[in-house]
């Protein structure tokens, strides 16, 4: 659909639901509509990824196709959010990422190839087929520096492309608010984003896959949130036992920085393989095509870095190590590559717009006419 008719659509449908109010204590969405009387394009942008896409208003709503007011928020929102990612992201020919899931396909797909290209073409046959032991045996695989720097570019990337995307948010959807919610809206955010409070369709939990109230989803979600966090963390006490205590790897399997991989991996394993199979099961009526491919070629690419870590974890002793940790490594740069460009990008633009919803929250008056 046009950006033009988009906006108009979703202007149409807000004022319905606006109008309406069966779905006021469902979601933030509802109660953050509520406070508008008309829907410019920053109220929409704001709207679209406060929507944590739980489906219950679809449900719920007496005005869905094939009523003659064809309401269907979630799909519109979904549509709107696209966009909005295209548009606050860089550059522009790797924004259509957004509208085109092949473009996202062949970036990861270059990634694999060029660091498994680099492996075989740099690696001695020797080092990277045989068995290594020890302090330091990843490295007698692919150097420290190698690994470290690649790594550091493609993950400072992300972090550039996020922040002018969060940037472009805050300043175009700026709206009413004209007071500093101050660290409680902060905090408020980060508790409401980290716990996936609003994945519960109004408590019961989301309609997902089918119109039935079910945590599941919410449930797979937090394995690979936290799953990530555990990875990171994991990655983190690497960092800190070999630059600081001087302690190579590979560690023993008791140790921190291990426990915390496997138990990060295992839950990222769990959480994207669940999530895959339920999206595979749901109504596709409140969906947007585009962003269910999004979110396949992202919970993909997780799933099989997560995988490819835990095989490298548990064949380090053989002579497979240096095979999986090269596969294991351009997983990783697919990962990194495509995050600024999938569905990585909602966790900047979701909790930057619970933080605007806090501040609303905690104002005294709002809307208010020029």
């Amino acid at each position: 659909m046009p950006e033009v008719n988009l906006f108009e659509e979703a202007n149409r449908q807000l004022i319905i639901c606006n109008a309406c109010r069966y779905c006021e204590g469902l979601c933030p969405v509802f109660r953050a509509i509520e406070t508008r009387r008309d829907f410019d394009k920053g109220d929409v942008f704001y709207l679209s990824n406060l929507c944590h896409d739980c489906r219950a208003c679809y449900y719920a709503c007496m005005f869905t196709p094939p009523h003659e007011f064809a309401v269907n928020i979630p799909k519109m929102l979904a549509e709107v959010r696209l966009e909005t990612y295209r548009r606050w992201s860089w550059p522009d020919f790797l924004a259509e990422c957004f509208k085109n899931r092949a473009i996202t396909v062949i970036l990861a797909s270059i990634m694999i190839i060029l660091v498994v290209g680099l492996a075989l073409l740099l690696i001695p046959t020797n080092a990277l087929f045989s068995a290594h032991l020890g302090p330091g045996a990843f490295y007698e695989v692919v150097p420290y520096l190698a690994m470290v720097t690649g790594a550091m570019v493609l993950f400072f990337y992300a972090i550039a492309i996020w922040l002018r995307g969060g940037s472009r948010f805050w300043s175009e959807t700026s709206s009413f608010v004209n007071k500093q919610g101050g660290i409680n809206a902060l905090g408020a955010a980060i508790l409401a984003a980290l716990g996936v409070r609003y994945l519960q369709g109004g408590g019961p939990g989301c309609s997902y896959p089918d119109e039935r109230p079910s945590t599941v989803r919410r449930t797979f979600h937090n394995l690979t949130v936290w799953g990530l966090a555990a990875d990171f963390v994991s990655t983190t006490l690497a960092f800190i036992y070999q630059d600081f205590l001087h302690l190579l790897p590979p560690y023993s399997l008791t140790s921190a920085p291990v426990i915390f991989g496997a138990v990060g991996g295992i839950a990222l394993i769990i959480g994207t393989t669940g999530l895959i199979w339920f999206k595979a099961k749901s109504d596709s009526d409140p969906e947007a095509p585009a962003a269910v491919g999004m979110d396949y070629v992202f919970l993909v690419t997780l799933g099989v870095t997560a995988l490819t870590g835990m095989l490298t974890l548990m064949l380090r002793s053989t002579a497979a190590m240096g095979t999986i940790l090269v596969l294991h490594l351009a997983c990783i740069a697919a990962l990194f590559a495509t995050a600024p460009y999938g569905k990585f990008v909602h966790l900047v633009y979701r909790t930057l717009a619970l933080v605007r919803y806090e501040m609303e929250q905690r104002q005294p008056q709002q809307h208010v006419d020029d």
